[in-house]
């Protein structure tokens, strides 16, 4: 023991005397953890949610940013007719309410209501649900859930084989194959004491949340490291301002000499009533009597408070993964250099809950339905294949006089495609292509010319002969 305790000294973190008395540390693994924490920390979140403004802004500044608009689907296939007809689908159907149980939000609307869940709860369920409505462009809907519908009782190993993590069930090999899902959510008026869960094949649900440790199945609330941070400011916050009210309820003090009795039957009593002026008017003359005098009272200071609030916020930030301005909206101490330092490393963190979480877990099953439900109703089945992409919404420039040359010597010195430049502002390249060849036919054909179109050199003369086409004629006017 002597010889294990000099070795583990070596690390301070792993000493275990005055210095680290009181840290909880475990053995366990991520979902034994979350078994018993999850549902009390979902709870919380969602109060905090509900009453607490640091929260209820956290979720608005990481939906707003991660999924804005909307994240984009663009079809690419090797033929023509095929991507067009998936377009044409897609617009009908995702671009639309038709594509939500609830029909109260197209792809984007339930891509917000996904993000935001997953901050609050920790995780989202998105199921697909079968439809033979012959109204629906695609025979598919999309109901978001709740993580409180997965039946958490399932849970070890199974008849078959395999074994169930709270609600999932995987084989013997580890892969995921099913969910089991209330009919109704545990919380809802109408759930009965009786309650019933359906086992769901995992093709047809989609199951987002952010993995932090290998071998985890359920996702936390994104508010965890920081949810006794934000209680603690808000009680803070309402002490200070309770103290502010206790004394201003209080605008003076009078102090005498006499039995204070012996005011309520003052001859100067106000207007009858019995009892001594209690309220202060402009231009008010009072006479003390002897030995009376009034002692105003002293608001208390708050020289401590703006201080104790910018740190708390700093650090209820950094837990979330954004900056202390988005989340607190104070600008006063940032300057052009600061901020863009801040948005640039915030926009990493975006990147990574896109690329890493949303898109490949959420998008792409989205992808995979909507192309499985185009190649049962295309004519003769899918006969070309087809691929979904997603592309982000734009990213703010903080100085486009600065940042758009940049984008174009980029371009130009081969270091970056004009494709990916495009994608940055949140545009579809093909679309932004058809759009300026559109543009380009229509100029040509009504005979404008514009310093925008590189067809033309600069300051080229009025008359300048039409650009060559690819086979070395004038084209067409």
């Amino acid at each position: 023991m002597a010889a294990v305790e000099r070795v583990r000294m070596v690390y301070d973190g792993a000493t275990t005397g005055r210095r680290s008395h009181g840290w909880r540390v475990a053995a366990s693994d991520a979902n034994s953890e979350i078994r018993l924490a999850a549902m009390r920390l979902r709870n919380v979140s969602r109060d905090m949610a509900r009453n607490n403004p640091f929260a209820s802004r956290a979720i608005q500044v990481i939906d707003q940013n991660v999924v804005g608009a909307g994240i984009v689907p663009s079809v690419k296939s090797r033929s023509k007719a095929r991507a067009e007809r998936i377009r044409d689908l897609i617009r009908a159907h995702l671009e639309t309410t038709d594509c939500d149980v609830t029909g109260r939000h197209d792809l984007y609307g339930l891509q917000a209501l996904v993000m935001r869940t997953i901050v609050e709860s920790g995780e989202a369920l998105v199921r697909r649900r079968y439809s033979a409505d012959r109204k629906l462009a695609l025979p598919f809907q999309m109901h978001v859930l709740e993580p409180d519908y997965l039946n958490a009782l399932v849970d070890g190993a199974l008849p078959d084989g395999g074994f169930a993590v709270q609600g999932i069930e995987f084989d013997a090999r580890g892969k995921r194959i099913a969910y089991h899902l209330y009919d109704e959510h545990p919380g809802s008026a109408r759930m009965s004491f009786a309650a019933h869960s359906t086992r769901v094949p995992a093709q047809d649900i989609a199951h987002v949340f952010r993995v932090d440790r290998p071998g985890q199945e359920r996702g936390v609330t994104w508010f965890a490291p920081v949810i006794l941070r934000m209680r603690d400011l808000a009680d803070f916050i309402d002490a200070q301002l309770m103290r502010q009210k206790v004394a201003a309820c209080f605008a003076g003090f009078v102090t005498s000499e006499r039995d204070p009795g012996a005011a309520l039957f003052a001859p100067d009593a106000d207007e009858g009533t019995g009892r001594p002026i209690e309220t202060v008017a402009p231009g008010m003359f009072e006479y003390l009597r002897p030995g009376e005098k009034i002692e105003f009272g002293a608001p208390p200071q708050v020289g401590d408070f703006d201080p104790y609030t910018r740190a708390t916020q700093r650090e209820i930030a950094v837990g979330l993964g954004v900056t202390y301005e988005a989340l607190s909206g104070d600008l006063s101490q940032v300057n052009y250099s600061s901020g863009r330092m801040g948005w640039i490393e915030f926009q990493r963190s975006i990147d990574a809950w896109r690329w890493r979480m949303f898109i490949p877990q959420f998008c792409a099953r989205v992808a995979d339905w909507t192309l499985e439900a185009a190649g049962v109703m295309a004519p003769g089945g899918a006969t070309e294949a087809a691929t979904i992409s997603w592309t982000p919404p734009r990213r703010e420039m903080i100085n486009p006089k600065e940042e758009v040359p940049t984008a174009r010597d980029t371009i130009r010195a081969g270091l970056n495609s004009w494709s990916d430049e495009v994608r940055t502002l949140g545009r579809d390249p093909e679309e932004v292509a058809a759009e300026i060849k559109a543009d380009q036919d229509l100029f040509d054909r009504l005979g404008v010319k514009l310093d925008s179109d590189g067809r033309y050199p600069a300051n080229a003369p009025i008359n300048a002969t039409a650009p060559q086409d690819v086979h070395g004629g004038q084209s067409k006017k």
